[in-house]
């Protein structure tokens, strides 16, 4: 049973959704919802203060992302500061992020689905508060096992917030604006690193200017900690149909999702794009340098990824809210990417900026398009089950292909550091699930969330 604004509206509601909700086992409700079905039916709205949260969740994206990706611009500068004897244990400050944020996961899932988004995302900047300031501790009295420890810490709290976009815009956006809410908050994330990439080397020119290149993260994250305690749980009214239906149980929650085909397919291209994509971030400078560029070029390649990315965004986004074309846009984006990856291993030559700028601009334009499009899609695809669920799968192979490959194109470095052979394992792995695009079953039912929100509002 689902909670609609009229009993005929619930009826047709049910010829759309596939997995059956049983009320007496549904243990994450919308309270707003239950009080409005109680005294008739609902009245759905949606409010101007959603904007805020966005941006609040934005900030906390940005400020642990840019944790994660801290130490990779300046990786020669960091292994100094540390005394370390190669730069391997800078790029374990980047990889143990990734393995942390897969240890969340499950405790993202369990507290989105049993308490509001509130007092989840209040823990999270908990965990990134005291990470934050722990790895200033860490740096400043040259410690690396405490850098490390705060390193864990901002990889605990970066699942919560990533995790939480589809949740929070099915909570607070109707069916015209929810691809959008999601490509904002989601693209705060590389936003961090692409600060990180373009600031860090401005801000540590020498090894002992570490501490204090920490300290302003730190600070960025307590201002962002600080604005998230003064924001509502949820909104007063639901803004559609579906955000005020109950979600499914676990167990109809792992029926819906083991076998749908649909939904596999975009886990697959959504792990390896987004692992490629942390991998390659993360060993930027080390790509680059040996080729004859500065650590500046290279912030500067990592910031093209994330201006044209949010670009695009801006302009693909609102249009895909309102024509709903989710296909057309994956089959467009998806053989660009693996194209730009391609180009990607021959085009860092002789410290020639052309090549490595193009392929970056491109490359970021498509894959940022690419990623509220695949999160709302599954959500799409897996209907009624909660957003944080396929948000956190999806998120969660991106995070494990990420450390896999990072440690991966490390070992592969030749004698003289270049990366070659790593970035041709990463073309090859681009242009394996291109396919994966023109393999799903489309068609108005595959769309099983926003039937819902059509149907009750016709």
């Amino acid at each position: 049973m689902a909670f609609s604004p009229a009993r005929d509206s619930e009826e047709k509601t049910q010829n759309f959704v596939d997995v059956h909700v049983d009320t007496h086992e549904l243990h994450a409700r919308s309270t707003t919802a239950t009080e409005a079905a109680a005294s008739g039916p609902v009245r759905y709205h949606v409010y101007k203060r959603r904007w805020i949260g966005i941006l609040v969740l934005m900030m906390m994206n940005i400020a642990v992302s840019w944790g994660w990706l801290t130490f990779a611009p300046v990786s020669n500068l960091t292994a100094k500061w540390f005394k370390l004897s190669s730069e391997t244990p800078v790029n374990w400050l980047s990889t143990v992020t990734f393995f942390a944020y897969i240890v969340a996961t499950p405790a993202v899932i369990h507290l989105l689905r049993r308490y509001s988004i509130k007092p989840t995302l209040l823990l999270a900047s908990s965990l990134a508060l005291a990470g934050s300031w722990i790895r200033y501790g860490g740096t400043k009295y040259q410690s690396y096992s405490a850098t490390m420890f705060g390193q864990i810490l901002i990889g605990f709290s970066q699942p919560f917030f990533l995790n939480a976009a589809p949740h929070y815009s099915d909570l607070w956006f109707t069916q015209r604006g929810r691809v959008s809410a999601t490509a904002v908050v989601s693209l705060s994330n590389p936003i961090g690193a692409a600060l990180a990439q373009l600031i860090d080397p401005m801000l540590a020119t020498k090894a002992s200017d570490i501490p204090n290149m920490v300290l302003i993260v730190a600070i960025i994250t307590t201002v962002g900690s600080l604005l998230w305690a003064g924001f509502p749980a949820h909104p007063p009214s639901p803004p559609s149909a579906s955000g005020s239906q109950a979600k499914a149980t676990f167990r109809e929650t792992i029926s819906a999702i083991k076998c749908n085909r649909n939904f596999w397919i975009m886990m697959t291209m959504f792990s390896i794009y987004v692992g490629l994509f942390n991998a390659f971030s993360s060993l930027l400078n080390q790509i680059m340098m040996p080729r004859g560029y500065t650590a500046d070029q290279a912030g500067i390649t990592g910031a093209l990824l994330i201006v044209t990315g949010l670009i695009s965004t801006a302009i693909v986004s609102p249009i895909v809210d309102r024509t709903h074309s989710y296909f057309l846009a994956v089959k467009i984006c998806v053989p660009i990417i693996g194209a730009c990856f391609v180009a990607f291993v021959f085009a860092p030559k002789d410290g020639m900026l052309a090549g490595p700028f193009a392929v970056a601009a491109i490359m970021g334009g498509t894959s940022f398009c690419l990623m509220p499009l695949a999160l709302e899609l599954a959500v799409e695809f897996t209907y009624p089950v909660a957003p944080e669920w396929t948000s956190s799968l999806l998120w969660c192979g991106g995070q494990f292909i990420g450390a896999v490959m990072l440690l991966g194109m490390d070992a592969m470095k030749t004698k003289n550091g270049d990366m070659k052979n790593a970035l041709t394992l990463q073309a090859v792995l681009a242009c394996v699930v291109v396919p994966g695009a023109f393999l799903f079953s489309e068609g108005t039912r595959e769309l099983k969330r926003l039937h819902v929100d059509e149907t009750a509002s016709a």
